[in-house]
């Protein structure tokens, strides 16, 4: 099963992102189906990695943390690469987290990652410009 997993995790392309002065690596998840299957049975996520999804158009949306194991933080990113809010989920939990205005990004990393480097709504996240579209 883990190697299904690491599988899976290198077929999704990667981007590198910038937020304030820390540099992460986010699988990008940009399809219906990989946006849906998200950070699901994952066991580890690195340091400084994460999964960032990319929406169709800019709207309200909400995340949960079906089958997901690991207690994550999400940011919910505007289309001008700023955070609008963000928000930390419990593991294995159906409980919707949304997005405070219209986003067209979400940055899913490990709980904690921006609280502890001081990141917050109004933050610019960079790199943005090299993500695929939606699909």
């Amino acid at each position: 099963m883990t190697h299904t997993l690491h599988a899976y995790a290198s077929d999704l392309p990667q981007i590198s992102l910038q937020v304030s002065k820390y540099m992460l690596s986010a699988e990008v998840a940009n399809t219906h189906r990989t946006r849906e299957r998200g950070l699901m049975f994952r066991k580890s996520l690195g340091e400084n990695a994460g999964m960032l999804f990319v929406f169709p158009q800019s709207a309200y949306y909400g995340m949960w943390m079906k089958n997901t194991i690991l207690p994550l933080s999400v940011a919910f990113i505007d289309e001008k690469g700023i955070i609008i809010n963000i928000t930390d989920m419990e593991p294995d939990s159906l409980v919707a987290h949304h997005s405070a205005g219209p986003a067209k990004y979400a940055l899913e990393m490990n709980s904690g990652w921006f609280t502890s480097r001081k990141i917050g709504a109004g933050d610019l996240v960079s790199g943005l410009e090299h993500v695929p579209a939606a699909n």
